[in-house]
């Protein structure tokens, strides 16, 4: 195996030369880059690379914590994270911190104890003053919360807006008595969620009744079991909103199991457009949340925040993508 000091020979430099080469410490005259760069192709040298990070403090990784790693909707922003290092020099490190701010708090320790260049938070429970507090020791970019520090950035996609545009559809589709699975209270997307489609409601003079509104955790089975009670209730509607496309899903299912055809008899209106949702019975219509582009603005954001560049990102928007879960009525 080649060694620092056989590239140096070949190429005609010192070794300290081929060194900071590598490290990017000190700048190399062009002609003497050309000439390593050669000499390294030729024998096909391997840095040793912990050596390297061990003597310039960089790991070249970049941590990521997610909530869940099966869910689709952080897949999704996953892959375009990775999307966006892709030819950086960084690689990314992933764990997750299951919705709990203890863990989530424990799992950026280990990171940091690794000596994770930057890091990327997907949503989660922590609170904005202790991400601020962490992005002392280490930059960081969160989705999901607004943040502006030194070391840190955040960004949300306009949930508010997207809701209204969902409860606007379905009034315009003839809709007036629209149910709403909500997420967690203490969930800013939904909070968000929720105001949207209650504010949509009262700008139609449409009241927005405290029967047709459940809560809902954000999943399959917290959908199923809101349709139970709302159906159990007795309360009329002829849509539901689901503040996600799993609640979406559990929703269906839950009809489908009372025999309520959609959308013949009930309408059902997601938010994300996972990838799944285009393939349900019938597809779903949602509102779109484009996560593989919000994956890549985060990993843009990550690599440009640790060269100290400026970030000026082109955040995406959302969108309604209609397909056959909605039906008008007259």
């Amino acid at each position: 195996m080649a060694t620092v000091h056989e590239v140096a020979r070949i190429a005609g430099v010192s070794a300290a030369t081929v060194s900071r080469f590598l490290n990017g410490t000190a700048k190399v005259s062009i002609e003497k880059r050309q000439a390593i760069e050669s000499v390294i192709e030729r024998l096909n040298y391997k840095p040793n690379v912990l050596a390297r990070n061990l003597k310039t403090g960089s790991s070249r990784t970049i941590g990521v914590l997610t909530q869940s790693l099966v869910s689709g909707y952080f897949a999704d922003a996953m892959a375009g994270i990775d999307d966006a290092l892709q030819g950086s020099g960084y690689a990314p490190l992933i764990v997750s911190g299951h919705w709990h701010a203890d863990e989530e708090a424990e799992r950026i320790e280990l990171l940091i104890a690794r000596r994770v260049d930057g890091l990327v938070i997907l949503s989660g429970k922590l609170k904005d003053a202790q991400i601020l507090k962490l992005s002392q020791r280490v930059p960081i970019v969160a989705f999901g919360r607004t943040l502006d520090g030194p070391q840190a950035y955040g960004f949300s996609l306009d949930n508010y807006r997207g809701a209204c545009e969902a409860v606007e559809y379905l009034i315009g589709q003839g809709h007036r008595q629209i149910a709403f699975i909500a997420g967690p209270a203490d969930h800013l997307d939904a909070q968000a969620r929720l105001a949207g489609y209650r504010d949509t409601l009262r700008k139609h003079k449409i009241k927005a009744s405290a029967q047709l509104i459940v809560e809902g955790d954000f999943s399959e089975s917290g959908g199923l079991q809101a349709v139970e009670r709302l159906l159990a209730s007795g309360q009329r509607f002829s849509a539901i909103f689901a503040a996600n496309d799993l609640t979406a899903y559990g929703a269906r299912l839950a009809l489908y199991r009372r025999g309520v055809k959609v959308p013949e008899e009930i309408s059902v209106i997601g938010f994300d457009d996972l990838h799944s949702s285009m393939y349900t019975t019938p597809p779903l219509t949602t509102v779109r949340q484009p996560l593989f582009d919000v994956g890549r603005c985060l990993g843009q954001a990550i690599v440009r925040m640790i060269g100290q560049e400026p970030l000026a990102l082109d955040l995406p928007q959302l969108s309604l993508v209609v397909r056959e879960s909605v039906q008008r009525v007259a």
